[in-house]
């Protein structure tokens, strides 16, 4: 096995906080993302110092969904950003389990892993817009028990050796994903799959949820705790929170509360992640909302206003 970064083993550590960012990462509100410059800001980051960078799975848009942008497929975005880095860890947040067939994502998995050995993360969430299950003709009252099934076969197909359920009842053919996986792929659940956290904390390697007061996330990571301890005694299960950002030209300017972050300046940013730290965190992902700011300027400002303390 070659040599691994240690990008991804680095990125959830005990009493530490790393910091990751979404793509894609927007100057202003428009109807097009150009993909190639989002490779580009993916291989800035990893210039820059950010520990991870994070693709999400966005199948369809229609007059239903709040964003008018479109997003590429997380597979195919990582694989090109694998190529363009060579440091920061890559992951999905989250891959619809719902919505895509187990094989198909361990197939991914494994590709990625292959590209990027030691730096891929598999994010994992159940989907939450009815109309794109439609659309996959799917229903959604059966999302939670698609994800639990979903879930057990991807995680079957990335073991080493794979198991791969028998579909045939011929007993001379067996199944088995090749190559296998350099490593054990990280499986993160993103949000809560309409799953208990004492199956989360059995089943995967952490769990990542959405920014809430600092007080409200304080008790929601006892709870996690609590759920490690009953499912997962002695072992390791990390904690993420996804928060949005617009940053503000004054690093000093109070912070005002958006949908799921805040409008806020570097100043209280770097305070508001510290915080997160105390409470337990280990990874934060940011999503930077635009404002106005060309993409590279506002990771050099997070790289030289936030990074420092959270290396």
């Amino acid at each position: 096995m070659p040599n691994q970064p240690q990008s991804r083993d680095s990125l959830f550590r005990e009493g530490q906080m790393s910091v990751g960012l979404v793509l894609p990462i927007r100057e202003a509100d428009t109807a097009d993302v150009d993909f190639r410059q989002q490779v580009e800001l993916a291989a800035f980051a990893d210039q820059l110092g950010f520990s991870a960078v994070w693709v999400r799975d966005v199948p369809l848009n229609g007059s239903w969904y709040p964003e008018i942008f479109g997003h590429p497929d997380p597979f195919a975005m990582l694989g090109a950003i694998a190529m363009a880095t060579s440091r920061i860890a890559i992951g999905t947040a989250a891959t619809v389990l719902t919505l895509r067939q187990p094989l198909h994502i361990a197939k991914a998995a494994i590709t990625l892993d292959r590209l990027a050995p030691g730096r891929f993360i598999l994010g994992l969430g159940s989907g939450d817009r009815r109309e794109e299950f439609a659309a996959f003709g799917v229903d959604t009252k059966d999302h939670k028990e698609l994800y639990r099934a979903h879930w057990i076969e991807l995680a079957a197909a990335l073991e080493r050796p794979s198991r791969i359920p028998q579909q045939t009842s011929d007993p001379d053919v067996s199944f088995e994903l090749r190559p296998p996986a350099l490593g054990d792929i990280p499986m993160l659940a993103v949000g809560s799959g309409g799953q208990t956290l004492d199956w989360i904390a059995c089943h995967a390697s952490g769990w990542a949820t959405y920014h809430r007061p600092l007080d409200v996330q304080r008790d929601r990571h006892a709870l996690w705790r609590q759920a490690i301890d009953r499912s997962a005694e002695g072992q390791f299960r990390s904690f993420s929170v996804a928060l949005r950002i617009e940053l503000q030209d004054d690093p000093a300017e109070a912070p005002e509360p958006i949908a799921l972050g805040y409008r806020i300046g570097t100043r209280d940013l770097f305070h508001l992640l510290e915080r997160m730290r105390e409470n337990g965190v280990h990874h934060a992902l940011l999503n930077i909302l635009p404002n106005g700011v060309s993409p590279r300027q506002n990771l050099e400002i997070i790289s030289r206003d936030i990074l420092p303390a959270f290396r």
